[in-house]
């Protein structure tokens, strides 16, 4: 189908293309250059913020996605409130006819949305999209405004419980994209405005799955709002890498004014390459609606053909192989900016998670942005896809009919994508959900997703199809034992050797032991306490495997702010920053050696360094160097938290500690398969700067947001680990330095934030500190 003419006018005319992203044929992101005003009191009046006449110029200017309030790095009062966004854009008098819909991906948290002062659309909730139907609001041949007020305080009616003690942020803003879908009136529905069970949109099923032989059934659904009956049929093209694997054209359907209507294909496909953790193969739907033969919309759907099934009452299997699904949970906010994150930034979050070893992702507590899992459809990520909730639970109808509605539009956004392994419709760690509530969450996700590869997950042991519980309650309660369901350990590693009533020994350590012994430790706080970190996880990990679980998800994949507390939550592999911990190189060495070798020696090697050095590895053996002579090559750890569960790290006794370096080779069937080397810090000389581009590099004109690692280093390169000084920074080109603190280093690396901006030329970063300095330039694509 060619580029809708008229589409291309609409953003000219508002003067947008530049600031615009293509999603498909009939949809752009509209990002650039909003006004918005923060409400210092929520209770202020806001007279006339929603009228077309009123006069924004004095308010800033700014793109999305965008966070209403810059946090320090640490958050001890989290900002709530009332902010406001405006935008005006001139619409062709040439688009009168057509259909016009306004998405916001995610606006925390309560919306009001006003189209040329019409109040078009009230919304509770901030982690669903908001979509408004703005075709009887939108004013061709003239100016039009949208005027979209956001109120981030706590409700009751959405909960979960109020900010003071939540244990997690929410932030504010317009922080994901919006979009404009533009359309003829006779269309593809949009599933949240269609409102149909199991239908609206585009929904592909798999009811056959093998190597040799799939079925791909996809339903369309297509509305008549032109005057007069219009002959339809709609066409459709299985592509993959490109290539048509199959195409059908329906018969022609009569469709009156006003009217609807489902039509249902099935492809078969031999040979088709299946979806899997290992290889994420994804095809392409092409579905265009056709007028007496003309062609009047389109979309594309991406989709992975797989099957999930358990069995033997919780045994998992993907595509007919059995597995056990190794995970984390996700916290989706950075430092500063809260949940306001690029595209690109969701992506490298996923592409870290990949890389650490991981293969599931439980999306706590909410649903996660879009441009999230697509990458964990790309790279071939599982999740367990959430509706907000946390420890909260409101006997009112309406409280529960906001739960009803979120699971209905969660499923109905992700219901295509491959990487959903289950839809946690359910109140995390809620002890008082009422039965009938739980019953019907659970019922409502299968009336949305009929058939055999649809799952419920829920904590409580009752209607869910999987049964979710943390290990701490296991410990303390044995909910598990005797269950006839399939088990998920939500959550492990943190809590239970954190707190003194989680079931371990904790209420027999004074406090400062009990820190020294948990999961919550920050890089800076040294080897010991990390290398404490990663035995916790790998004694909590091979307990999980002790259990019927199918998979587990590690507390938490990154440090992150809690909104009241005097610290971050340190419980993450990597930190806030995303810069790993030792723990982290624990997971990936639990990962098969065929997705990749690895051997990481988990030391600085300094005069103060462990001498029983620890090398997390996936291979057989594993031989340690230091200074070139081979201190031995042994088979993995054995013992009572290792034996015969996961795979063990390689422990080497040392007597002394002599300067120099470490080398681990690690071997597969006796041929070197991997190898790490660590060097004694020496006393750094410069600080050399690495941006984190995690499989995408800086992307420019779309408010990216990336991490500048800023690293002390000595003459061979070498972090100096210690290191713990302020370190300036300059920036010079289209970006900017979004730290609200003053930069600090920790364990030798200071971490700036940067938002690149329309990013045309060099962008230099030049940082200092002391008698250090360093700097580079770059480009943003």
């Amino acid at each position: 189908m060619k580029k809708n003419f008229l589409w291309i006018t609409l953003l000219a005319a508002a003067g947008l293309m530049a600031g615009c992203k293509e999603v498909d044929e009939h949809t752009m992101t509209v990002n650039r250059d909003w006004k918005f005003q923060r409400l210092e009191n929520p209770d202020d009046p806001a007279d006339g913020f929603q009228a077309l006449e009123f006069d924004d110029s004095a308010w800033t200017t700014v793109d999305l996605p965008h966070s209403g309030y810059l946090e320090p790095l640490v958050i001890t009062d989290q900002w709530q409130g009332v902010v406001w966004y405006r935008k005006d854009f001139e619409v062709d008098e040439s688009l009168a006819d057509k259909k016009i819909w306004l998405t916001l991906e995610g606006a925390m948290s309560q919306s009001k949305i006003w189209i040329n002062g019409e109040l078009a659309k009230e919304r509770e909730g901030g982690y669903l999209p908001v979509v408004v139907d703005a075709t009887d609001y939108v004013k061709p041949g003239q100016k039009n405004t949208v005027a979209i007020r956001l109120d981030s305080r706590d409700n009751p009616y959405t909960g979960p419980k109020p900010m003071k003690r939540l244990d997690f942020c929410m932030y504010s803003g317009l922080y994901r994209n919006v979009l404009v879908t533009m359309k003829e009136k006779v269309y593809i529905s949009h599933p949240v405005l269609a409102d149909k069970e199991a239908g609206g949109g585009i929904f592909i099923t798999y009811p056959e799955v093998s190597a040799a032989k799939s079925t791909v059934q996809v339903k369309t659904h297509v509305v008549n709002e032109k005057a007069g009956p219009q002959t339809i049929q709609v066409a459709q093209k299985v592509l993959f890498k490109g290539k048509t694997v199959a195409e059908k054209v329906s018969e022609p359907v009569v469709l009156k004014t006003g009217k609807d209507v489902e039509l249902t294909e099935s492809f078969q496909l031999s040979d088709a390459p299946l979806w899997s953790v290992d290889e994420p193969n994804l095809h392409t739907m092409k579905t265009t609606v056709l007028v007496d033969g003309k062609a009047v919309d389109s979309e594309t759907t991406r989709f992975g053909i797989r099957k999930l099934e358990f069995r033997n009452g919780h045994e998992f299997y993907l595509n007919g192989k059995k597995m056990y699904l190794r995970g984390t949970n996700r916290h989706q906010d950075y430092p500063f900016i809260g949940y306001a994150l690029s595209d690109a930034a969701q992506y490298r979050d996923a592409k870290k998670i990949k890389e650490a070893g991981f293969n599931v992702v439980r999306l706590s507590h909410y649903p996660h942005s879009p441009a999230f899992m697509d990458a964990c459809d790309e790279l071939g990520l599982l999740t367990l896809d959430a509706i907000m909730g946390w420890q909260y639970y409101l006997d009112d109808d309406r409280f529960r009919e906001y739960c009803y509605r979120s699971s209905r539009e969660l499923v109905r956004r992700d219901r295509n994508r491959p990487s959903v392994l289950a839809w946690e419709v359910s109140l995390n760690e809620t002890k008082d959900m009422p039965d009938s509530f739980i019953e019907e969450l659970h019922r409502l996700a299968h009336a949305e997703y009929p058939g055999d590869n649809t799952f419920t997950a829920g904590w409580i042991d009752h209607a869910w199809d999987i049964f979710l519980q943390a290990r701490q309650h296991r410990i303390m309660h044995d909910y598990h034992k005797n269950l006839d369901k399939p088990y998920f350990v939500s959550e492990y590693g943190d809590w239970e050797y954190y707190s003194n009533n989680a079931g371990l020994n904790q209420d027999r350590l004074d406090k400062d032991r009990r820190l020294e012994m948990s999961s919550r430790q920050a890089r800076g706080f040294g080897e010991a306490r990390l290398l404490q970190q990663a035995h916790n996880l790998q004694e909590a990990y091979n307990d999980n495997l002790n259990t019927h679980a199918f998979g587990d998800g590690y507390w938490v994949f990154n440090d992150y702010n809690r909104g009241y507390a005097e610290d971050i939550e340190y419980s993450g592999v990597v930190d806030i920053f995303r810069i790993p911990k030792f723990a982290y190189y624990f997971y990936q060495s639990q990962r098969d050696p065929a997705q990749g070798a690895m051997a990481h020696v988990a030391s600085w090697w300094t005069k103060d360094s462990p001498l029983n050095v620890k090398v997390f590895s996936n291979c057989d053996e594993v031989e340690l160097f230091l200074n070139g002579a081979s201190l031995g090559k042994q088979k993995p750890d054995t013992g009572k938290n290792t034996e015969n569960l996961g795979h063990p790290p390689f422990t080497f006794a040392l007597s002394t500690f002599k300067p120099g370096t470490l080398k681990a080779v690690g071997y597969i069937n006796g041929k070197p398969a991997a190898e790490h080397l660590v060097r004694t810090p020496g006393k750094p000389v410069k600080l050399e700067i690495v941006i984190d581009e995690s499989g995408i590099a800086p992307q420019a004109g779309v408010n990216d947001t990336v991490f500048a690692y800023i690293q002390a280093v000595d003459e061979h390169g070498t972090v100096d680990p210690t290191y713990a000084d302020v370190v300036m920074v300059e920036m010079d080109g289209d970006a900017t330095v979004l730290n609200t603190d003053a930069l600090m280093a920790e364990a030798g690396i200071a971490t700036a934030l940067l938002q690149i901006e329309d990013g045309e030329g060099d962008i230099t970063l030049t940082a200092s500190s002391g008698n250090l300095s360093g700097s580079l330039t770059f480009k943003a694509e």
